[in-house]
């Protein structure tokens, strides 16, 4: 769990970067879908490789979170962690995995118009529905129930934990238009990295004593 949980957030946090230094990402999903798909086109293998790599993280939170699930003591937000924490990282990775392997054929579709109309659906279907509103949903809640399961967990990383599941979950009302929300929700992610990586190294001080995974 502690390596696999490691991995995930320094490849989620080094795809990102490599994202908003390449594409502007996500500053460009703000733009008419003919820009998106036109700045996409523009430095197609690197982004669409930043935003494998960003699936990829995303979908090692499933073995993480199964880990962590036989790690924790029985009972119900323990056993609940374990579906809650798989679907987050399965929606957000179908939600990522369009970038790759959709939206080239859009950028290059010899119909520009029928191409736009096909993006702006993906995008609300599989980004904002699927991949950013699950995504943020369940990250959160997943949050939550480790949290409610540790046996000990310091009054900061507790904390840390709620504060962070709080603001992703504020997410979901970006398609909104409500003030900040995105704002909030990027930091959500910036403090909840930061719980991740510690629930990964004090492992042991947080979990009972036993053999860990």
């Amino acid at each position: 769990m502690r390596w696999t949980l490691i991995a995930a957030v320094v490849a989620a946090n080094l795809a990102f970067a490599g994202l908003a230094a390449t594409f502007d990402y996500p500053g460009v999903l703000a733009e008419p879908p003919g820009r998106i798909l036109a700045a996409f086109a523009a430095h197609q293998a690197v982004v669409s490789a930043w935003f494998l790599l960003l699936a990829v993280s995303a979908l090692a939170l499933v073995p993480a979170a199964v880990l962590l699930g036989r790690l924790l003591p029985p009972g119900p937000a323990a056993a609940l962690s374990v579906p809650v924490g798989v679907l987050a990282g399965l929606v957000q990775a179908l939600g990522l995995l369009r970038w790759p392997y959709a939206v080239p054929v859009l950028a290059h579709a010899a119909d520009p118009g029928a191409a736009e109309t096909t993006f702006a659906a993906l995008h609300g279907y599989l980004g904002t529905g699927i991949g950013e509103t699950l995504g943020y949903l369940l990250t959160a809640a997943w949050t939550a129930l480790v949290l409610a399961a540790l046996p000990r967990r310091p009054r900061w990383f507790a904390v840390a934990g709620v504060v962070s599941a709080v603001a992703i979950a504020a997410g979901v009302l970006t398609p909104l238009a409500v003030p900040g929300a995105d704002l909030v929700n990027f930091a959500g992610y910036v403090v909840w990295s930061v719980w991740a990586l510690v629930l990964a190294v004090l492992r042991d001080r947080l979990l009972p004593q036993q053999v860990h995974a």
